[in-house]
């Protein structure tokens, strides 16, 4: 047998060291044997080697002689590695010290090279047992070795085959479970390994899989914690580490298989299908996570709900659910956004993808952009395909109707249409959600949800939260867009269906709202009246407020619509309005109208609005709801503080539809919109 190693190497000196430290360090050496079981002959074998090498190196004239044929062997035109022949009798002890001179893997081929027949030793032979013994104590020093040089998967093929042929040879079982040992614990850097590499790597990637798989298995989930390798938190990181590696259909395929007994892989299945649906166009996959998300029926994420309502364009159910959900915390940031409830929704949408959904897979770079998403074509499609055809309406006595109308139902039917978002041309959202909004504020405070991965209950323990309120939107001019997109790809009738136990929800007057007393009705000779602030000319029917009457004419509700677009123009303006604003509108319609002058306030602006109205046609009328087509010659300038204009002023005419409903017997405003 040749052993690929020198004199010096094999004896442990430099070639710089005198005899007598050549001498010492053989004494060294057989002072010091290895304590691993070998046998006598093997440990003598050792020992005369250790010997030879010595008297080599110990007399000048060879030690002269063997530098010279290594330095030509160095010098050659193709360098050749110097090599020891050892005679039969010695090649245990030489495999040992060629084990011992950190050449593990030189010597874990030779040793199984002896152990293959022909020249495999008797069966029960000391031979065989040392042999054995080589091999496996060489493959577990070469798999520590190809480890330092991060070959997780080459080290983990050195210590197969090294268990294999223990396995074979019937011995060592201590050995064999430190082998088996070491590949478990290695497992997570093999999956690494071979998840890490190019997607044409179809098999190794495979094989990653499936290591991955086995791994997940014997920990018993993902929130498992069977596996004695790897502690809770180690795993985490671990698995944190690996997931962008792979990419979105291989998530959704491991998830879905790990879903049936882990909750976490069936809320990671839901979050890379919403991936995937959003990113590809593909609608129907984020109904899946849906219909994933809605089975697991888990507290604390109907604000994720909310989200996969407004992907799949069923605006109402993702308010209703946002509404239910959403925490103090999280209605304080949203309320920050926007003052509109679907610009709201709109922005934690875009901030939950960008944040939580689209991060995280190998392919996929996405924009969080709702805009895009929803005027994709096939997007567009299968919305219009979820919304159910309006049935005829259907003949009912007016007695029979409430006088209180409300939208959280989520019922689709007859009904109004949902109307695209309008700009005014201030750049104010017009409101387009035809919806009771006396609901608006009334969100639960017990929502459990944190951001991040997944539900309290079940986030892993490594994962630190998210920071909390979630980063202002990257998109905070877009949201509005985005919200006027859905709408025009949703296309969906609402209902807006009767509540028997609602009852009006009361509204404080904000000090803007408060007025003097009432003055006595002006006599035949008084002046005409003054026109009201904000440019809008009051008319003749302003004074019959509240409006209480069963069946409103045309002139009554544009008379009821002239002195809300007064009133609102007052306070946008700094100013009281002329009557209270909850004998105008519901409460939501005035919140709004307040946020917007806050917002104002803090920006040290006002604004000079003139809002006429001109023709007006009642669209739809019942007992508790009226629709009105209006058109308004419009017009605003925004002012600083000193009163001087703050940007250029504009001017259009509007085609607007006003919904008015009936609580307690008094009409007031309920939404507005651009009329088709």
């Amino acid at each position: 047998m040749e052993l690929p190693i020198d004199h010096f190497r094999l004896l442990g000196v430099s070639p710089t060291t005198d005899a007598q430290t050549v001498l010492r360090t053989l004494e060294q050496r057989l002072n010091r044997p290895p304590d691993h079981g070998f046998t006598p002959e093997t440990l003598q074998a050792r020992e005369s080697l250790l010997r030879l090498s010595a008297d080599l190196l110990t007399n000048s004239e060879r030690r002269a002689a063997y530098e010279s044929e290594l330095t030509a062997l160095a010098s050659s035109e193709q360098p050749l590695q110097a090599g020891l022949e050892i005679p039969t009798s010695r090649e245990l002890g030489g495999l040992l010290l060629l084990l011992e001179a950190d050449q593990p893997l030189e010597c874990f081929s030779l040793a199984r090279r002896c152990l293959q027949p022909p020249q495999a030793p008797t069966l029960g032979s000391g031979r065989e047992t040392d042999l054995s013994l080589l091999a496996g104590q060489a493959c577990l020093a070469g798999g520590a070795e190809l480890q330092r040089h991060r070959r997780y998967e080459a080290a983990a093929h050195t210590l197969q085959e090294g268990l294999q042929l223990l396995q074979r040879m019937g011995q060592h079982p201590a050995l064999r479970q430190q082998i088996s040992d070491e590949l478990k614990r290695l497992r997570p850097f093999r999956v690494l390994d071979l998840l890490s590499r190019n997607l044409a790597a179809s098999e190794e990637r495979a094989e990653g899989i499936a290591l991955l798989e086995d791994q997940v298995r014997e920990r018993g989930g993902l929130e498992g914690s069977d596996d004695p390798t790897l502690t809770p938190e180690e795993f985490q990181a671990f698995f944190k580490q690996i997931r962008a590696y792979l990419t979105v259909q291989e998530q959704v395929d491991l998830f879905s298989r790990w879903a049936e007994r882990s909750p976490a892989a069936d809320f990671l299945a839901s979050t890379a299908l919403t991936a995937s649906g959003f990113a590809q166009r593909k609608p129907d996959r984020i109904a899946a996570a849906l219909r994933r998300l809605e089975a697991a029926g888990q507290e604390g994420i109907q604000p994720l709900l909310a989200c996969l309502h407004l992907l799949l364009g069923q605006v109402e159910a993702a308010q209703h659910a946002f509404r239910q959900g959403a925490s103090p915390e999280l209605r304080e940031w949203a309320e920050q956004q926007s003052s509109d409830p679907l610009a709201q929704l709109c922005a934690y949408c875009t901030d939950w993808l960008a944040r939580d959904v689209l991060p995280g897979y190998r392919d996929l770079e996405a924009d969080p952009d709702l805009e895009a998403y929803f005027a994709d074509r096939d997007v567009q499609a299968y919305i219009n395909r979820l919304a159910p055809t309006p049935p005829p309406p259907a003949a009912a006595e007016p007695s029979v109707l409430p006088d209180h109308w409300a939208s959280d139902s989520g019922d689709f039917g007859s009904g109004d249409p949902l109307t695209p978002q309008a700009w005014s041309p201030s750049g104010e959202l017009l409101d387009t959600d035809d919806t009771d909004d006396a609901d608006d504020d009334g969100f639960p405070d017990d929502g459990p949800w944190i951001g991040g991965w997944w539900p309290r209950s079940w986030r892993l323990p490594d994962l630190p939260p998210l920071p909390w309120p979630p980063p202002l939107s990257r998109r905070q001019g877009r949201i509005t867009a985005a919200a006027a997109a859905l709408l025009l790809a949703a296309g969906a009738a609402l209902l807006l269906r009767p509540r028997p136990d609602a009852t009006p929800i009361p509204v404080e007057p904000s000090p803007s709202s408060a007025v003097p007393e009432p003055k006595a009705a002006p006599g035949p000779d008084a002046p005409p009246s003054t026109p009201a602030p904000g440019g809008s000319t009051p008319s003749p029917n302003q004074a019959a407020l509240p409006l209480s009457a069963a069946a409103p004419t045309e002139a009554e509700l544009k008379g009821l619509l002239e002195t809300w677009l007064a009133a609102k123009a007052a306070v946008l303006e700094g100013q009281q309005a002329p009557v209270p604003l909850d004998q105008l509108a519901r409460p939501g319609q005035i919140e709004r109208l307040q946020q917007e002058r806050r917002e104002d306030a803090a920006r040290q602006q006002t604004q000079k609005i003139d809002a006429r109205v001109g023709d007006v046609t009642v669209e739809e009328r019942s007992a508790g709801r009226i629709a009105i087509l209006a058109t308004i010659n419009y017009s605003d300038q925004r002012l600083d503080a000193e009163g001087k204009p703050a940007g250029p002023s504009s001017a259009a005419t509007l085609r607007n539809r006003y919904v008015f409903g009936r609580d307690g017997g008094v009409w007031r405003l309920a939404s507005f919109g651009a009329a088709r």
